[in-house]
């Protein structure tokens, strides 16, 4: 069994479009602030393993045990897709994500 204490942080990406982009900026804004989780830049395409434009947000473990609860509750629409930090990004993405939403396909081959 894994244990909880290698998860180091988490990260939420909110997906969004360009129909939807101030939602989710207003969104990552209000986070931001309100848990005082980092916030990353706003990506207006796809990065990384992501299939849509996104947004990060970072969190400590305390943090996100407030922020979880809380985007599924207020993310109004949008897709979220949220992982642990254990420093293997394969398994963090492929095997430990959570969805709020519905959940869609990652580009994994950029971990291989």
């Amino acid at each position: 069994m894994k244990q909880i204490d290698t998860i180091r942080g988490y990260h939420a990406h909110v997906y969004f479009d360009a129909q939807s982009v101030e939602k989710a900026r207003t969104l990552c804004e209000t986070t931001a602030t309100l848990f005082g989780v980092k916030m990353g830049r706003v990506h207006k395409q796809a990065v990384g393993p992501h299939p849509m434009w996104s947004c990060q947000l970072g969190a400590t473990p305390s943090q996100f045990s407030q922020l979880l609860p809380w985007l599924a509750l207020n993310r109004d629409g949008l897709i979220v897709f949220a992982h642990p930090e254990t420093g293997n990004h394969l398994e963090d993405h492929r095997d430990h994500g959570i969805w709020l939403g519905t959940g869609l396909d990652l580009d994994l081959s950029i971990f291989s």
